[in-house]
């Protein structure tokens, strides 16, 4: 087959690097002699020029990033109500060491240093918060239960800015060996007096066609001689999603399905191509790699979102200061998605799927793949699905922060934050008459097809509709939080301790439906779209009947009766304490300034699992405790150079599903227990090192460098393990019937069981380093001044590298004047794995890593009214799943597209 890579990753990162050293380094020559003339200009009296907009965030967000005493990254909001990107997981991307994945053509999840979702912690003003929702595209099987956060569920609008912790301090909570991202709401004191702004927006899809809307709101203000506040924002926004693509759901070897063999070959009278029997098979062509189940894909979604923040803030003097944040965030989904698919791999005689009779065979140049095909009597499945999904996310927080005299301050905050994830699926699979089918993937990722004479457009080549899927899922997760802080404030130093106390739960509950026999050929609809296919390239994907759902309610043959299957529901418990104690000052030593945070952090986690298994109610609960020591140096070489050394011990606790005890195996004559979750797992912990250079050789400017290791020391797979079956356990075999018949062999409190389950192991290392370079073109002369890049690299190297792509980059240019101004973003990662090894005999599975690239422009009528234009995934860069096979193959499983969107706006500030 054709190579699919469109970059050589090393080449691409050897040129950025060059160029951004070769550019950055005459900037900065520049830059300096500009300063330099400048100064020697001066007479003493300057002019301050407050910068706003993109440009102003990037100032706002280095001078957090200089002033921190740990290594941070922030994102600030342009001004009331914008925040830099209309998602913030692609607005969190544009920071060093971050890269993320993408569902339904928007950003959901961020991995950090290469460490996947679950091992970043993520807080909302000041607490941890869960959020989870369903997935949005043809990864989306299942409502988020982990640890992992959906930054999708939350409009970009309701905050006004992120921070990125990357090394530990002991006041950050623990949690996040990859790091905490910190996001915050806007509040009243935030802004002077009275500040409101609204946004309207019109969102245009290139494969919809469809424009959707998308407004803001923020209105704040403060009374009583601004001792009390008041703000109130809300976001909401329609979208209509279109995923179309070519999928095979995997290759696999013939020699690996069933027999091993084609079956009936006596019409295969055409074999381009030398096949390979590197198998050792009867035939050589038992030894090719076929798709398995080449399919056209269509994800159709329509989506609202909903997010509103109330904040109210009352300082009655310069002592205290009151605050309660409210925020609540809706993502409805309704999709419809549809799949024409080929059963196309022999599986028994016919009329078992009809096995099909090959034709002709088509070999790529390896001899090891079945690239193009000829066929008889194939049978096509045609899949509906209906999925309806909401997730609803509320948070309420009060803080109070107390002066108490000169020495001592106190902060305290309590919050609550809940989750609601559900999601309700009916898929029906309507089966066809034998047929004609041939395929053809030699043009690339996706294959053209021909199915003869056959109609894919008549009622009456369907035979018969199974139900593959009628279930709800429902996920609540909850965390209530209460911190106490105190700080004393000494001469020169101050020093803080502090107390808190986390309860989190999820609760997992899944339902299963009826399913009532149908004739396929009396619910059908024609496909919704004329134009299936267009604009991806090298597929055919031909129209097809699709499922009439709602002649099938009308009908009442689908219902949306559940009934609660109790065995596949559990609940995960998480009680946490945690004290610290933290030293930070600064020295002057030898003409420079040594900042310094030192401290330690104590914690007792406590955790309980719940299910009911084998009829009768289990908890089992376990506990553990961590020290977390941590050391942050920041010395101020000059006042233009910082370099900074970290050190810190950081965590974070297992995954749910290795946690839940739900539906365990238990081989009674066998002595083996499987599928079932180890409560009593230690957490990850890792040992952290960063040591990081930062030159802030010009205004509004830097060049940076950061080495990272983190040596995990404790990490998690699954293993066997030869003991006892735990006490909670016993009378679920003492039940079992088949023990019964041969007690008291395999009696749990004598005989030692092999437990194929969750284990602490060994742990592994993930490094790397991070270039970042920032600056306005300031330095120029005219209109080009008016220029200006933000651009990072970041490379990961890890032994452990799933979710990791080894090298990511951003890139941003920016033009902006007070009148207008413009953008233009790229971000690319490499290929990641996702999991090893895979299915199907593929020694790995990989995702193909995107080139995004994004672009805003504004243009201020007023200083009231600015005209906005944002586009999202400009070029319609594709998404792609493939297998490397027996190891170095590229067999595409999923190719696909989402189209560019482009947002028309404007926003009014009052």
């Amino acid at each position: 087959m054709k190579s699919k890579h469109t970059f050589s990753y090393s080449k691409l990162s050897k040129s950025i690097l060059l160029g951004l050293s070769i550019t950055s380094l005459s900037f900065i020559a520049s830059a300096q002699e500009a300063a330099q003339n400048s100064a020697e200009e001066q007479d003493g009296d300057v002019e301050v020029i407050a910068v706003k907009g993109f440009r102003g965030a990037l100032v706002k967000a280095l001078d957090a990033k200089r002033d921190a005493s740990n290594v941070r990254e922030s994102i600030m909001a342009e001004d009331i109500g914008k925040f830099p990107d209309l998602n913030v997981a692609e607005a969190i991307q544009r920071v060093p060491g971050v890269a993320i994945s993408r569902e339904g053509g928007e950003g959901r999840n961020i991995t950090l240093r290469g460490f996947s979702p679950g091992f970043t912690r993520t807080t909302l003003n000041g607490m941890e918060v869960p959020a989870g929702s369903d997935g949005l595209d043809s990864g989306g099987v299942t409502v988020n239960s982990s640890r992992s956060f959906d930054f999708h569920v939350f409009a970009s609008e309701l905050f006004n800015r992120i921070d990125i912790q990357k090394t530990q301090t002991a006041s950050i909570e623990e949690g996040g060996i990859a790091g905490t991202v910190d996001m915050y709401s806007a509040r009243p004191f935030d802004y002077q007096g009275f500040a409101s702004t609204v946004s309207l927006k019109g969102g245009y899809n290139d494969l919809t066609e469809e424009v959707d809307p998308r407004t803001a709101f923020l209105i704040s203000n403060t009374f009583a001689d601004n001792t009390i506040g008041a703000l109130f924002s809300l976001a909401l926004s329609e979208r209509t999603i279109r995923q179309e693509g070519f999928g095979s759901v995997r290759w696999q070897p013939t020699y690996q399905i069933g027999d091993g063999t084609w079956g009936d070959t006596s019409q295969l009278t055409e074999i381009n191509g030398t096949p390979d029997n590197y198998c050792g098979a009867e035939e050589a062509i038992s030894c090719l790699w076929v798709p398995r189940l080449p399919r056209a894909d269509f994800f159709g979604n329509d989506q609202k979102r909903i997010g509103a923040t109330g904040s109210f803030q009352f300082k009655p003097n310069d002592d205290m200061l009151f605050t309660l944040d409210i925020l609540h965030s809706e993502l409805e989904n309704d999709r419809r998605s549809y799949n024409s698919m080929e059963w196309f791999i022999n599986r028994g005689a016919p009329g078992n799927f009809q096995g099909q009779t090959p034709l002709s065979f088509t070999v790529d140049e390896s001899g090891r793949v079945l690239e193009a095909a000829s066929f008889d009597n194939v049978t096509s499945w045609y899949e509906s699905r209906y999925q309806v999904s909401e997730s609803t996310f509320d948070q309420v927080v009060f803080s109070g922060d107390f002066q108490i005299n000169d020495y001592l301050a106190l902060d305290v905050m309590t919050g609550y934050a809940a989750n609601d994830a559900d999601r309700e699926e009916i898929r029906y699979y309507y089966r066809s008459v034998p047929h004609y089918y041939a395929y053809d993937y030699s043009s690339g990722n996706a294959a053209t097809v021909n199915y003869g004479d056959y109609d894919t457009m008549d009622p009456n080549n369907f035979l018969d509709a199974t139900n593959a899927a009628n279930r709800n899922h429902q996920v609540k997760k909850t965390n209530y939080t209460t911190k106490i802080d105190l700080t004393y404030l000494g001469d020169g130093y101050d020093l803080k301790a502090g107390l808190a106390f986390n309860n989190r739960e999820v609760d997992y509950q899944q339902g299963n439906g009826e399913f009532t026999a149908f004739d396929p050929s009396q619910y059908t609809t024609p496909f919704p779209y004329d134009d299936f296919g267009n604009g991806l390239d090298g597929a055919t994907l031909v129209p097809f009947l699709v499922a009439d759902f709602e002649g099938l309610e009308a009908d009442g043959i689908l219902t949306h009766n559940y009934t609660q299957e109790l065995e596949s529901s559990w609940v995960v418990t998480e009680e946490t304490k945690a004290v610290y104690v933290e030293y930070n000052s600064d020295f002057d030593i030898a003409d420079m300034l040594l900042r310094v945070n030192v401290g330690g952090r104590y914690i007792q986690t406590e955790v309980t699992s719940e299910a009911l298994v084998g009829g009768n109610p289990v908890t089992v609960k376990r506990d553990y405790s961590n020290f977390l020591p941590s050391t942050n140096l920041a010395l101020d070489i000059t006042d233009d150079i910082v370099m900074r050394l970290s050190y810190g011990r950081s965590m974070t606790r297992p995954g749910l599903n290795s946690l839940n005890i739900a539906r365990p195996n238990f081989g009674v004559t066998t002595f083996t227990v499987s599928n079932l979750g180890n409560p009593g797992l230690d957490p990850y912990e890792s040992n952290d090192v960063d040591l990081a250079f930062e030159w802030y050789f010009a205004e509004e400017a830097v060049l940076a460098a950061t080495l990272f290791n983190k040596n995990v020391v404790t990490s998690l797979d699954t293993d066997e393990e030869v003991r006892l079956v735990d006490r909670e356990y016993w009378d679920i075999i003492y039940n079992d019937p088949q023990y019964q018949s041969n007690a008291p062999i395999g009696d749990p409190a004598t005989q030692e069981y092999t437990h194929i389950i969750p284990l602490n192991k060994d742990g592994f290392v993930v490094k790397g380093f991070e270039l970042m370079y920032q600056q306005p073109f300031t330095f120029l002369d005219g209109w080009m001044s008016n220029f200006g890049v933000v651009a990072n690299l970041t490379r990961v190297i890890a032994e452990d590298s799933t979710g990791l792509s080894p090298n990511s980059y951003n890139f941003t240019l920016y033009y902006e004047t007070d009148k207008y101004g413009a953008r233009v973003s790229m971000n690319k990662r490499d290929d990641y794995l996702l999991r090893e090894p895979a299915g199907n005999g593929h020694a790995q599975e990989m995702k193909y890593g995107p080139t995004h690239v994004d672009a805003s422009a504004f243009y201020n009528v007023n200083e009231q009214l600015t005209l906005t234009l944002e586009i999202i995934n400009l070029t319609d860069e594709v998404e792609r799943i493939y297998g490397t096979g027996d190891g170095d193959m590229d067999l595409t499983r999923e190719y696909s597209h989402t189209g560019a969107q482009y947002f028309l706006g404007a926003r009014y500030t009052f």
